[in-house]
This record gives C-alpha cells, structure tokens and sequence, in this order.
C-alpha cells in the first residue's frame, strides 16, 4: 500500500521535483519504507511506499518499463499477479521483480487502456506513456483505493489525498457550495465532488486519460444483471458458488511478505472472513478487536471472544473510553482533508493503530451489508407495503403526530427503537426515492435550508438518487432491494466506508483489504434477487445459510451493530466541551454560511434529551474544525 501524486502540464518545459518531494511529504504514513520521485517535462511523479510483495530495491516506484517509454505510480494490490506474470513471461516479456506493479506496466504494452478488465485487486495508480504523451488514472471497481485530481484546462495534478494537491502553488482553496450541501445530507461527500470546487475524486470504476491538451473520464465497470446472465439454479448451488468465491478471494489476500492478520468485530461479515483465514493458513490468524468500557450496547468484543475461541486465533482486544477518544480525536480530523463525519473513524483510528503494533496487512469484512441487505433500511422497504395498507387517515392522523411527541436516543435501546420508528413512519408518506434518501440522510432537505444562509435551490442528493434509479432501473427489473444494495455499494460504501478505513489505516500505514468487495463476488451476490438476501427479522439469512458450518452458534442470530461511538451519550456530558468550543454563537458566525438559531435549536433538543440529534451535532462540529484549519 502506498501514497502517489504526480503533474502533468501541457504548457511547462519544466518540471519542480521539490513541488512532488512535497506532495511525496504529505502523506508520508502512506508510505514510510521508500520514497521516489521522476521528472520528464510535461510530467512529474512521485511515490511513498509501503513494502508488502517483494520487499527488496526491485520494488522501487516511480517503476518503468525497458525501455523508460513508460513509467508509473502504483498505491493497491493486485491479486491474481502471479498469473498475470506467467502470462507476460509466456509473451516475451522481461521482469525484473515480483511485483504488481510491473505487470500493469508490461500489461499496458500488450492491451492499452483494456488492460483494466484483467486487474482483480483494489489500486488506484498514475502511467505515463511518453511515446503517446499520454496520462492514464485508473481507480479500481468498487473504490477501495482513493485518487483525487485537478485540472483547470492546462495542468493536470492528481494525487491519493487532497492535501498533496494542495501543496501545488496553482491550487486555490474555493468551497464547493454543492459540497457542502452534501456533506449535510450524508456525512461525506461523494464522488465527483469534494469540498474544493476545482478538485475532483475519480469515481470508483473509473479512468482518467489526459492526451492532446484535453482530458476525458470513463467507467470501465458496470455493475448489475447486464453484466452476465445472472445466478440460475437452485438456493443450494448459489450458496455453494458464494462459499467457493469468498473463500477464494480470501486465499488470494493472504498472499504476502509481511506479518498478516484480521480486523474482528464480532459481527457476521468479520466473522465470516476470519474463519475462512484460519481454513487456509498454516499458523493461527492474529485477530483484533475494540469494544467501549461500561457501555454494553456498543460493545461486540463478547461475540469477538467467542468466534476467536471458535478458531484459535491469536486474539488482541481494546477497550475504550472517552479519554481515549478525545486523545485521537484532533489526529484523525486532521487526517481527513474534507469533512468526514461518520464517527467511527475515531475507534477505526484506534484499531489500526493497535493493530499495527502486531502485523502490517489486515482482513476486514467491509461490503457485507451492502452486498446482503444488512441494514435496517432494506427490511424497512419491504414492511413498507404492508404499512402502506394502513389508512393514509391513521397514518398521518394518528401514528405519525404519535411518534413526533415521544423523545429518542441512540444511546438507550428503548429510546433508540423509538427513533427507528419514528425514522420509518416518517418515511412512509414518500415517494420510493425520497423515502430512500430521507432514511439515508443527516440533515433532511428542509433542515438544510433552514441551517444554511445560501440554500440550494433543489434537493441535489434527491436528484441525484433520481438519476441513479432511472439510469439502472434496467439491471434490476422487479428488484427495490437490489436497487437500493446498488446505490450504497457505489455510493455508500466508498464515499464512507472505505474511506473511513483507507485513511485511518494508513494513517498507520496499516494496509487494509476486503475479501467481500473482490469483484467476482460482488458481480456474483448482485446476480442473485434481493429477495432472497432479505431478513425480514434482521441478520442477512443468505450469508449466515451459507456459512453457518464454520460459525458458533452464538454470532447466527446476534443483532446487527454499527461499528459507531456513543456520541450521544458523550457530547451530554465529557465531550460537550466540543460543541462549546466549536458551535458557540461568534464561531459559526464567523464561518458567514450557517444560520445559528438552527443550530443553537439543535443543542438544546440534546440536551434535554427532547430528541436525539447527536449526528447532527457531530457533522457540524467536524466541519466547523475543519474549516477552522483549512479555509481560515
């Protein structure tokens, strides 16, 4: 896993290594084993590695071909490289290491820009081809690996995180007002945007080809049913391809020369992955895994001891508590160059981190509730129709001024069922997709507007779901579950996710990789209706159905749980020194963009406990931090 940055202009005759060296220095956690920069006008790259296969010179970056006509810049890994190198020996190619890296370049060679279809891995890299006077971005299919770029008709700088851009002089700091609105709705900001109006995020599945003075950007993958035939056969045979695929994806990222372990949470996806390691390793799987003191219904790391024991792992386990949270806090705000968030980046920090001090690669079991329907949501679309059979009288009449009245919490499981029914009920009187957009959003489209002084005229988030529906309506006929599985596997899972565990692993250059999201399984697991993923009374029964032989018995039921802090709880009482300190009155007018009363409204439902805006507060304080930073 690695950092990597370059320019290309078409203008200049020269090119400013110290600017790369600088961009290289930026993120140098991405990468502390080398360091390496090429310079060839109009282009510049540069490369922070973190040695995983082929530990040795021969591994160093920029990389480039016999005879220097390419070069490139590679962060990720490529799975099936091994293959890809026969194949290129067979060709007549000469390799003088064992990485990956070298096979896409020699790949390029052979295929061009077609050389994607044959990369299974996560990457995200930067080939310069002299000979064309061509750059070529590419971002693996579900996102796993960042790649942040900006281009102002002239000058192409693009790198794995914004702030190496910025180190560029060219570079101005201008918010994007749409941005902006998004991250209120979401917590993130999703691909294209980022919260600077002139850099962009290639978006997962996608390449960027820079030639002749223009640039354009294309998906290389499409995911749904026009991809192939779909799954046929029976439930059996379906369950028996997942197990084979899984377990396959999971061999493939053992592969390594560094000391290799699991991410595990206690939950069913994590599970899963950590006895499919045990099956295929030859020594017991280092497992890892973080729980809060003295607040149970936040705290997995019981089920974690158990599936543990279950596989005779090698088990580390970290309890948390607020302290812990406010000494990490300013290190992973400062980590993310744009507001993030999704609070549990702070005890993700704090789990690589530990981590780290044991292995240098890490399994996850991220993707599995995107993949199998593991959210509430999914469930509550289905129990929708039949809520819909309720007269519109009593449900606008009665149920929902009902739900309105009572308080709710996510730090008490009573007061917390209250706020998923209040969540549904509000949902039910929407159309499909402002139904999905409200059970998916932070701030809602009126609360928005009344929050910001510069109101977006329409509801972007809204419009963009619309967009996404009707443009892949065709790849799942018949199928809202697989449709809404669709829009957080492209939306979701790497603008949030995946992000939250790129940045906090890597910010302790721990490599990260997800045996759920290898393209095989995911195109699989979309082939099968969404019907059949659906646990009406929760779980994902078609994962559990499916390896339920290599699970104890306690983890096959066991409620869903978000990998989340307690933040309500806390910013009642040790944390709201942040809302002090970040959201008083003179700093949020000092911003000019949000309206204080609405905010001042916020903190006071809180507090008296009338109603649980927590995230709320939480995505407020985030930006107002990271405006302080980077925009004063």
């Amino acid at each position: 896993m690695c950092g990597i940055c370059g320019i290309l202009d078409f203008r200049e005759q020269n090119v400013n290594r110290e600017i790369l060296r600088e961009m290289c220095s930026s993120f140098v956690y991405r990468g502390p084993d080398d360091e390496g920069t090429f310079a060839s006008p109009p282009v510049g790259l540069g490369h922070r590695r973190l040695s995983i296969i082929d530990l040795s010179p021969a591994g160093h970056q920029p990389m480039s071909n016999e005879d220097g006509s390419l070069s490139i810049v590679f962060n990720g890994e490529i799975y099936d490289f091994e293959v890809l190198r026969k194949r290129l020996l067979r060709s007549g190619h000469t390799l003088k290491s064992r990485t990956d890296t070298e096979a896409i370049l020699h790949l390029y060679e052979d295929e061009g820009t077609e050389s994607l279809r044959f990369l299974n891995g996560m990457f995200a890299f930067g080939l310069w081809d002299a000979t064309r006077k061509r750059l070529w971005l590419a971002r693996d299919r579900l996102g796993i690996k960042p790649l942040y770029y900006s281009w102002d008709g002239n000058r192409l700088v693009f790198a794995s995180e914004i702030k190496a851009i910025l180190k560029d002089p060219s570079i101005r700091k201008e918010l994007d007002l749409q941005a902006l609105d998004l991250y209120l709705a979401l917590n993130y900001i999703p691909a294209p945007w980022t919260i600077f109006r002139n850099i962009r995020k290639l978006p997962p599945g996608s390449h960027l080809v820079a030639e002749g003075g223009r640039i354009a950007v294309e998906s290389f993958w499409h995911l749904g049913r026009t991809d192939g035939p779909g799954v046929s056969g029976s439930v059996e045979e379906e369950k028996h391809r997942l197990y084979d695929l899984l377990e396959a994806a999971v061999r493939r990222r053992l592969i390594a020369d560094v000391p290799l372990g699991a991410f595990l949470s206690g939950g069913i996806d994590s599970s899963i992955i950590v006895a499919l390691m045990a099956r295929n390793s030859s020594r017991p799987v280092k497992t890892f895994s973080i729980g809060f003191k003295d607040l149970p219904s936040f705290d997995e790391t019981e089920y974690a001891r158990e599936v543990a024991r279950f596989n005779q792992t090698e088990h580390y386990e970290f309890k948390l508590d607020h302290s812990d949270i406010l000494h990490a806090f300013p290190k992973v705000l400062e980590t993310f160059d744009e507001p993030f968030a999704d609070s549990s980046s702070v005890p993700t920090y704090i789990v690589s981190r530990e981590t780290r001090n044991h292995v240098t690669v890490a399994l996850s079991g991220d993707g599995g509730d995107e993949l199998f329907a593991g959210y509430r949501m999914y469930r509550g679309e289905y129990w929708s129709g039949y809520y819909g059979m309720v007269p519109r009288l009593i449900r606008n009449g009665l149920i929902a001024p009902f739900f309105d009245l009572l308080p709710d919490a996510r730090d008490n499981p009573g007061l917390e069922k209250i706020r998923r029914a209040k969540k549904f009920v509000r949902g039910m009187s929407l159309s499909f997709p402002e139904r999905f957009c409200r059970w998916r959003e932070i701030f809602a489209f009126s609360q928005r507007k009344a929050l910001l002084k510069d109101p977006p005229d329409e509801d972007l988030f809204l419009a963009l779901t619309c967009r996404e529906m009707e443009a892949r309506e065709n790849r799942f006929p018949g199928d809202l579950v697989n449709l809404m599985l669709y829009l957080d596997t492209t939306g979701l899972l790497p603008g949030d996710m995946l992000s939250k565990v790129d940045r906090m692993s890597m910010l302790n250059s721990l490599e990260v990789r997800v045996p759920f999201l290898d393209y095989t399984v995911v195109e699989h697991v979309f082939g099968i209706h969404g019907s059949k993923k659906l646990g009406l009374r929760g779980g994902k029964p078609l994962l559990v159905d499916t390896f339920k032989e290599i699970l104890p018995a306690m983890v096959h039921k066991r409620p869903k749980c978000g990998f989340e802090m307690p933040i309500a709880a806390w910013l009642r009482k040790e944390l709201r020194f942040l809302i002090d300190e970040y959201l008083r009155e003179e700093v949020v007018r000092g911003t000019g963009l949000f309206h204080f009363p609405a905010i001042s409204r916020l903190i006071n439902d809180h507090m008296s406990g009338r109603r649980d805006t927590s995230w709320q507060l939480w995505n407020l304080i985030v930006f107002q931090y990271w405006y302080e930073r980077y925009m004063k």
